[in-house]
């Protein structure tokens, strides 16, 4: 099928356009958008369909389509993930395509409100918070209510420092003064919504530290402290293990992936859920260390 030769349809369409496009009668385009099934956005009262998109969607809807042999994950960076999605495009090699790009939570979840990614990890705050900022944080997308939240695993988060500045010091507080570089993360980064939450606590803001460093990823942020760019960053304990960097923790929070239904129940995403269950991973989850993988493959919100 190929938009093109359609000579009324532009970048986008309306109900009756979209109707005569795919040789189905208005009132079942309507029910398609009422259950949220369909790509569509409503413009001053209007429901209104992205031409690229339709295309996409009925490719990933038809039985054997291109799309059911992809894995796209985008979002929050973690080590253990990339080795593990790393290790399963290796395994399964030309017969799909099983990506993961490290753009940060918020990026992620722009992506997959697009429909460029297929599965997006996310990271928002403390463990024990994560049941509600998760969902508050996903019902800000208007395909959210296509979207279903599976737990990943728990990591500790901390801050991940140079050998010489842990032997110097361990308390948060000193790592404020202005003697050490911060490597900081990009908006929209779970990692660095966690440090802003941190250092409000002690009453200071991310300008009152001294930063020349943007890292766009926890590896990034960990690959400048060992550089000697910077001496402190935000990220995850396994970074800081993989790094061999020092690190103090500021607790625990869970990584999660974010879907759309349909792509829960795709073969591709349960063999990346088996993977993340098994003994191989089990040890270098050990290795890398702070995590914990006993609610991985857990339903979490959006099955309503």
């Amino acid at each position: 099928m190929s938009a093109v030769m359609h000579p009324e349809t532009g970048v986008f369409m309306s109900v009756r356009q979209v109707a005569e496009y795919l040789h189905l009668n208005e009132k079942k385009i309507y029910a398609l958008v009422s259950e949220g099934a369909i790509p569509a956005t409503k413009v001053t009262g209007k429901w209104m369909f992205p031409r690229e998109l339709i295309d996409r969607w009925m490719l990933d809807s038809a039985h054997g389509g291109l799309l059911t042999d992809r894995l796209v994950i985008a979002g929050s960076d973690d080590p253990l993930l990339y080795r593990i999605v790393t290790e399963f495009a290796r395994d399964t090699g030309a017969h799909a395509l099983i990506s993961y790009t490290a753009t940060g939570t918020r990026l992620g979840l722009d992506l997959l409100q697009a429909q460029r990614a297929d599965a997006c990890g996310i990271h928002w705050g403390p463990a024990n918070e994560s049941h509600t900022r998760h969902p508050a944080l996903l019902r800000q997308y208007s395909q959210h209510h296509n979207w279903v939240l599976i737990r990943a695993f728990r990591r500790e988060q901390g801050l991940i420092v140079s050998p010489p500045v842990l032997n110097y010091t361990q308390q948060i507080e000193d790592l404020f003064d202005r003697q050490f570089r911060w490597a900081l993360r990009q908006n929209g980064a779970g990692a660095q919504r966690y440090l802003l939450e941190i250092i409000g606590k002690h009453g200071l803001n991310a300008a009152s530290l001294k930063s020349e460093v943007t890292a766009l990823s926890e590896r990034e942020a960990a690959a400048a402290i060992a550089m000697d760019l910077a001496d402190v960053a935000p990220g995850a304990r396994s970074v800081a293990t993989e790094f061999g960097l020092g690190f103090i923790s500021l607790g625990w929070e869970s990584f999660d992936f974010v879907l759309p239904r349909p792509i829960w129940f795709r073969r591709l995403f349960q063999d990346l859920i088996t993977r993340l269950h098994n003994g191989q991973s089990h040890e270098l989850a050990d290795e890398l260390t702070g995590y914990d993988l006993s609610g991985c493959g857990q339903l979490l919100w959006g099955d309503d």
